[in-house]
């Protein structure tokens, strides 16, 4: 397939905001209105002639619109206006689109620049507090099995793990990219022939209009926390859970968890969709899981859905994840993908740093996930405890600075009903002090009556963990899963991800020593 951009005149840009009631003032006369625009962008590093940029973000400095026009910029979007600091720089009469708010103008533009790119893809959103990236990963494994048997290229994923989009697959630093990243993605996986794209969209994504006017065929709303509730992030439960069901409003079909909370409201917003279809254990449920059984080698269990009834498997731990996997079947059923395709697809899949089962210490069990917020360490520890009885268990964890401050009071709370060693350590401390941040969680690990090891060292503090914990413990490596960068101060240092620092310290424990 091939995608070419619309004719696109600063004129039509300006016409487009003041439609939207956006256009504070429009600093461009009929001499310039005609002007052709060839480009989109917001990063001064990602301008060519022809772009229209874009003033954007807390930390947009001037200088920045000054690179741009020098780089071949020939109209600027913004919610001030920057002429006399253009002046000062010894530039003279640059366009300018002044607005209101500049998060809608982009949107908007973006919307119409790329117009008929959206319509050669098929989009797949998920939503929820916890389980993104693994239904995510799991809808993409099933479709992939499908895509392969016609012939067909795999499908494109966009998550807070990685991102493929037929030309690139790298890491991921966001769980949902900015609109014009987007478009970007969009654009390459179409014109390297792919159907099918599947992203998480997190609820920042929807509050700020970074998936603005972007048409889902199917949106999944997996459950809903109390994560994400701070200042900087939603200011309130309300704030968070309206800002996540916005997706419905940009999605042909729902796919609701007919066990999650507010599940009431959540319906309510998914009556603006053409079709609905629910998932969970209640025989309420359109696509009903049942019969769940843990064995060495996964997760089994019974799925009776209006077409069918069938038993399927999971390489992964955590009873937690069959939710994941029955939300990526749901949606899988709405994209008319045969049975067959569905089950070789979930036996196969992988997700990265989510309930990875990692060998190779003597009479113990080491998984690595990603949990990070009270639900997710709930049901790691939960479903843990469940599937390993009577077994001791050790967990390092630690928790991020800055935001998310409920964190150093909850995830302890669950860790210290479940652990026999608790150790602390280092998790995107940005600008806060780690000592501060590890102090508030020992506190209440020693209120509940255990001691914490406090060890600032990610490696050293699993390490211990190892050497430390009595055989035939599981020990729980929590909080980072695959990422690979540490986030301190403004910076983000690249380091190993906790899968790799495992069996970096089990080879150096061992030394290939891998009975269990």
């Amino acid at each position: 397939m091939e995608w070419t951009a619309q004719t696109t005149t600063l004129f039509d840009c300006s016409s487009l905001l003041a439609k939207q009631g956006n256009l504070a003032a429009d600093c461009c006369d009929s001499a310039v209105a005609p002007l052709t625009i060839t480009h989109l962008s917001y990063d001064s590093r990602d301008v060519m002639p022809g772009t229209l940029f874009f003033c954007k973000g807390a930390h947009f400095e001037p200088e920045y619109l000054v690179k741009a026009v020098e780089a071949g910029a020939v109209a600027y979007v913004s919610e001030q206006d920057h002429a006399e600091y253009l002046k000062g720089a010894g530039i003279q009469a640059v366009p300018a689109l002044l607005v209101r708010e500049i998060r809608p103008a982009i949107a908007r533009l973006a919307e119409f620049f790329y117009r008929g790119l959206t319509d050669q893809l098929t989009l797949i959103g998920f939503t929820g507090t916890k389980g993104k990236s693994t239904a995510t990963y799991l809808l993409r494994a099933i479709l992939d099995q499908w895509l392969i048997e016609q012939g067909k290229p795999n499908s494109a994923w966009l998550s807070s793990i990685e991102n493929y989009d037929g030309v690139s697959c790298v890491r991921s630093l966001l769980t949902t990219q900015d609109v014009l990243e987007l478009y970007g993605h969009f654009k390459n996986a179409v014109r390297s022939n792919i159907d099918y794209l599947t992203m998480e969209v997190s609820s920042q994504a929807l509050k700020y209009g970074r998936t603005q006017a972007i048409p889902f065929e199917v949106a999944v709303f997996l459950n809903i926390g109390e994560d994400h509730i701070s200042d900087i992030e939603h200011p309130s439960h309300e704030d968070y859970l309206a800002s996540k069901l916005e997706i419905f409003k940009q999605s042909r079909v729902a796919i609701i968890n007919r066990d999650c909370d507010e599940y009431e409201r959540v319906l309510k917003a998914a009556g603006s969709c053409e079709k609905l279809l629910t998932f969970g254990c209640t025989d309420a449920a359109d696509v009903v899981v049942s019969e769940i059984q843990a064995t060495t080698q996964g997760l089994s269990f019974m799925v009776c859905s209006p077409e069918w009834q069938s038993r399927f498997t999971l390489p992964m731990a955590g009873q937690f994840n069959v939710e994941n996997a029955l939300a990526a079947i749901a949606a899988a059923l709405a994209l008319g993908v045969p049975l067959k395709h569905i089950q070789q697809g979930l036996a196969s899949a992988e997700v990265s740093g989510r309930m990875q089962l990692i060998q190779g210490a003597p009479d113990k069990l080491i998984v690595v996930d990603y949990a990070h917020n009270k639900m997710s360490f709930e049901a790691v520890f939960a479903s843990v405890a469940q599937e390993y009885p009577n077994r001791p268990i050790a967990c390092v964890f630690g928790a991020t600075g800055v935001k998310g401050l409920e964190r150093r009071l909850d995830l302890p709370a669950v860790a210290v009903q479940y652990s026999d060693l608790i150790y602390l350590t280092e998790d995107d401390p940005l600008d806060e002090p780690l000592a501060q941040i590890n102090e508030q969680i020992a506190r209440v690990v020693r209120e509940a009556g255990k001691t914490p090891r406090i060890i600032d060292d990610r490696s050293e503090a699993i390490e211990r963990a190892i050497e430390d914990s009595p055989a035939g413990s599981v020990i729980l490596v929590l909080g980072k899963g695959h990422e690979t960068v540490m986030k301190r101060g403004k910076e983000a240092i690249p380091v190993p991800s906790d899968k790799e620092r495992v069996e970096t310290i089990l080879s150096k424990l061992y030394q290939g020593d891998t009975r269990q």
